[in-house]
């Protein structure tokens, strides 16, 4: 007998590739497309900045959209979700509820307390995986129960898997037609709220828009961009995705995965805990340029280049600051527009050498590793606006400016701007012995991600040295001179898609010596 069916929309608001919404209409006579808005719980278990608010409804509104186009609609209730499942579900007699599988605990608990309510309630609860490549669970089960904890590990078990399933076929108007859709009335009585009527400011909008129609139009001409610039993994889009696997397959298994405290992998670190030093990397004012400016966009669009993401991330945690990588990751989560669980915790993790990453020698400095990438700091100059009139030998170090040569910049360090909040040389020495005693005193912990541990059969031609991306030479001719001039266009004009999981490898980064320190 079909289904009276609510298919409920989670992280996935799209229509494409979408095999639960497809196995919903091939099951049901009527389906009700739901998203509820649960501030409450959203709030509870992320961290949520205004241009993310925005991303979020405009990814409802174009949702809205594309479903009115298939002859359905889109109902956004709010409320707590399980007093409106519970309503809606006895109101409009529910016999089953579809939604995609997610790997976050909270989505997790969702579903497992949806699932007990189709117990009370007696409906049914259908969920797929839809929002990764694999079914972690399977990677898991190929791994004897637990996450593989090295790339190199991963791309094993992926080899036994064989290639991800192909995406489904496309939704069509006829597929809606077999389903009796809401009642007209129902999509203005649930309509996209605005974003006054949630209290969000209206402040000036990123240049990325939400939704999936711009997604797939960013995703055509990245495609276009890569056929004609060809990259290889782990930099290219094929790359990007594996390490985003490899990072929800981690997180899916390890206990407090965006935590250090009761996290297995993670080295348990002492550090600082300083709210104004915090707060000056936050609102970019540390004095370094390089890193004011990409704190800068940061907060002005809602996405930043990997490899400023790198550049920010060393100097907050183990180049400069030593302030825990969970600050710097609420941040990142409260502004980035692409902030996912997984990634964002494994990234933080990776980039502070607490897990993942084991060449901690390599400290990016904030001055020269932005100068090699952009010279003329044509960057800086863009958002940082204040600085643009100082010559390009002074954009990355205005301190290093006479007065003179500041007042014909129009800016006087420490009043204008501030001075470098601490000296690079001597933190960046500093942090690295104590993160040196670190890893020495948890070296078993800091062999948990590095693969030495303990030796499994690995495919012919990878060696566990050899783990980080930074290390393997997937184009001999990649350095930074040869990279940086198509980099700072990259970095300031809207041509790539946001991403927080490419890697890059820097040039005189040698074995045992600081990088650029």
């Amino acid at each position: 007998m079909p289904h009276r069916t609510i298919h409920l929309f989670r992280k996935g608001l799209r229509l494409h590739d979408n095999p639960t919404l497809l196995a919903a209409l091939e099951c049901s006579e009527v389906i009700y497309p739901v998203y509820i808005l649960d501030r409450k719980f959203m709030t509870s278990v992320m961290h949520i900045g205004t241009l993310r608010w925005h991303f979020l409804l405009q990814s409802l509104e174009d949702l809205q959209k594309n479903l009115c186009q298939l002859g359905s609609c889109l109902l956004v209730i709010q409320g707590e979700y399980e007093s409106v499942l519970r309503d809606h579900i006895q109101k409009w007699n529910i016999t089953q509820v579809t939604l995609d599988a997610e790997m976050e605990p909270f989505y997790k608990e969702m579903e497992a307390n949806i699932r007990h309510l189709g117990e009370e309630l007696g409906f049914e609860v259908l969920s797929l995986v839809g929002h990764s490549l694999y079914n972690t669970k399977r990677i898991l089960d190929l791994n004897s129960g637990t996450p593989p904890l090295t790339y190199k590990r991963f791309l094993h078990i992926l080899s036994l898997l064989g290639d991800p399933e192909v995406p489904v076929r496309n939704l069509t108007a006829e597929d809606f037609q077999r389903c009796r859709p809401p009642d007209p009335g129902l999509a203005e009585c649930y309509r996209v709220p605005l974003p006054v009527d949630l209290k969000i400011p209206v402040e000036t909008l990123s240049p990325w828009r939400g939704g999936e129609t711009e997604g797939l139009q960013r995703l055509e001409q990245h495609l276009t961009d890569q056929a004609k610039h060809h990259s290889l993994p782990p930099v290219s889009l094929q790359g990007q995705l594996l390490w985003r696997e490899f990072f929800y397959t981690v997180a899916s298994a390890t206990p407090n995965f965006t935590k250090m405290a009761g996290n297995p992998i993670c080295l348990q670190i002492s550090w600082y805990e300083d709210a104004e030093r915090l707060h000056k990397w936050k609102t970019a004012q540390t004095g370094f340029p390089w890193i004011d400016a990409i704190m800068t966009q940061l907060r002005q669009e809602g996405w930043i280049h990997h490899l400023a993401r790198h550049a920010v991330a060393c100097f907050l945690t183990r180049g400069d600051l030593w302030i825990s990588w969970e600050e710097g990751m609420k941040v990142f989560e409260e502004l980035l527009l692409d902030a996912d669980y997984s990634i964002n915790a494994g990234n933080w993790m990776w980039l502070s050498a607490s897990a993942f990453f084991h060449q901690y020698t390599r400290i990016f400095c904030p001055i020269r590793f932005g100068k090699r990438t952009d010279p003329e700091g044509q960057y800086i100059r863009k958002y940082l606006p204040i600085l643009k009139n100082f010559a390009s030998k002074y954009i990355y170090e205005p301190w290093t400016a006479t007065e003179e040569e500041q007042k014909q910049a129009g800016c006087i360090i420490g009043q204008d701007y501030p001075f470098p909040m601490v000296n690079h040389k001597e933190a960046s020495d500093r942090n690295l012995q104590l993160m040196k005693q670190v890893r020495e005193e948890q070296y078993r912990t800091a062999q948990l991600t590095r693969g030495l541990h303990k030796r499994t059969p690995q495919p012919p031609g990878l060696r566990d040295d050899t783990d980080d991306p930074m290390e393997m030479k997937v184009k001999r001719d990649h350095s930074e001179e040869n990279v940086s001039k198509g980099k700072v266009a990259r970095m300031t004009e809207q041509t790539e898609i946001p991403s927080g999981i490419t890697h890059w490898e820097p040039k005189n980064g040698k074995r045992g010596e600081p990088e650029a320190s």
